[in-house]
C-alpha cells in the first residue's frame, strides 16, 4: 500500500498526532510519502527526525498512491484536494482543529482507525466538486479550477455592496445585491453557507445551493438547485476589482469578468468508517436539534 500524508502546520496537536501516526506505520508494510514541506516540518521540529528520515516525500501526486491521509482541521483536507485532483485517491482526516468535520479521526483514535482502513475495514463517500471557468481568463484560476466547498464572490476594498447579476443554464435568474453570493456543494453546506443561513444538504444529494452574503434584499433567500445547472455570474460595484474563492484559495477579478461555475467532471473520495454517518456527524459535531429539555 502507498499512502501519502498532508499537513499545513506542525503545532502542538500536530505534532502529537504526526508522531503517532508515523510510529505506527513504521512498524506496516507500506510505503509512506510525506509531502515535502511538512516533511521539512517534520524533521525540524520533532525530537526524534532521525526515526523519519527514512520515509520519501512527495511534491505532486500521481493515481499509483491508494491513500491520502490528511493531519490538520477541515481546511488541511481542502488543501489536500489541490494535491489529489481527479486521481481518485481516498482521503482520511485526523483532526486537530476545532470542529472536524471533514476530518473525522480524532488523535486517540488514530492506531485503531488506521488499522481498519489498512484491512480495508473502511467505505467511501464520493463528494461532488465545483469548477470555474472566467472569460478573460484569469491565470491564477486555470490549474486549480475546482473546489469541494464553495467557490464564491464578494467585495473587495470597499464596504459597498456588489451587484451578482445571476444566470442559471442561460436564463437570468436574479441580481443580488449583497456583500457576495455562495454556490456551495452539499460537503460545503455545512460551512461558509450554512454560516449565512443556507440549508444543510446530505453529501449523496445531487444539487448545488446559492447563498447570498449579507443580502440588501429582503426577499433574497437561499435557493437549491440541480448539480448540472450551468451558472453564470457577472459582478459589478463601486470598485473595480472583487475577490473570487475558491474554498481556502483566492483571487481577484475586474468587474463585468464572466464567471461560470459547474460541476467538476471528477470527484473526491473521502473515507468513513463503517460506523460513521453524515447523520451521526451531524448531530454531534453540529449538535443538531440539541435540547437541554430532552
Amino acid at each position: 500500500m502507498k499512502i501519502a500524508i498532508y499537513g499545513q502546520s506542525y503545532q502542538s496537536s500536530t505534532q502529537k498526532s504526526a508522531h503517532t501516526l508515523l510510529n505506527f506505520l513504521m512498524k506496516k508494510s507500506v510505503e509512506v510519502f510525506i509531502e515535502n514541506e511538512f516533511y521539512e516540518m517534520v524533521l525540524n521540529h520533532d525530537e526524534t527526525p532521525n526515526d523519519y528520515k527514512n520515509f520519501n516525500s512527495f511534491k505532486t501526486l500521481d493515481d499509483s498512491f491508494n491513500l491520502l491521509i490528511s493531519i490538520g482541521g477541515d481546511g488541511t483536507i481542502l488543501r489536500a484536494i489541490t494535491f489529489v485532483r481527479d486521481y481518485a485517491i481516498p482521503i482520511v482526516g485526523i483532526n486537530t482543529g476545532r470542529l472536524g468535520f471533514l476530518a473525522t479521526i480524532q488523535t486517540n483514535e488514530i492506531e485503531e482507525a488506521v488499522t481498519k482502513i489498512l484491512n480495508g475495514d473502511y467505505k467511501t463517500s464520493e463528494r461532488t466538486l465545483l469548477s470555474v471557468e472566467t472569460q478573460p481568463e484569469n491565470s491564477d484560476l486555470i490549474d486549480i479550477n475546482f473546489a469541494l466547498n464553495e467557490i464564491a464572490v464578494s467585495r473587495k476594498n470597499t464596504t459597498s455592496m456588489i451587484t451578482v447579476e445571476t444566470h442559471l443554464n442561460n436564463e437570468y435568474l436574479t441580481s443580488y445585491w449583497a456583500d457576495g453570493l455562495i454556490i456551495a456543494t452539499p460537503t460545503g453546506s455545512t460551512g461558509y453557507s450554512l454560516s449565512c443561513g443556507g440549508p444543510v444538504i446530505t453529501p449523496d444529494t445531487d444539487s448545488f445551493v446559492l447563498t447570498p452574503i449579507a443580502p440588501h434584499n429582503l426577499s433574497a433567500r437561499p435557493l437549491v438547485i440541480p448539480n448540472d445547472t450551468h451558472i453564470q455570474l457577472k459582478v459589478d460595484g463601486r470598485e473595480d476589482y472583487y475577490l473570487i474563492s475558491l474554498d481556502s484559495r483566492i483571487a481577484t477579478l475586474p468587474n463585468k469578468t464572466i464567471v461560470t461555475i459547474k460541476k467538476a467532471h471528477f470527484k473526491i473520495k473521502m473515507v468513513e468508517l463503517v460506523y460513521e454517518s453524515f447523520i451521526d456527524t451531524l448531530r454531534k459535531k453540529l449538535l443538531w436539534g440539541e435540547d437541554k429539555r430532552n
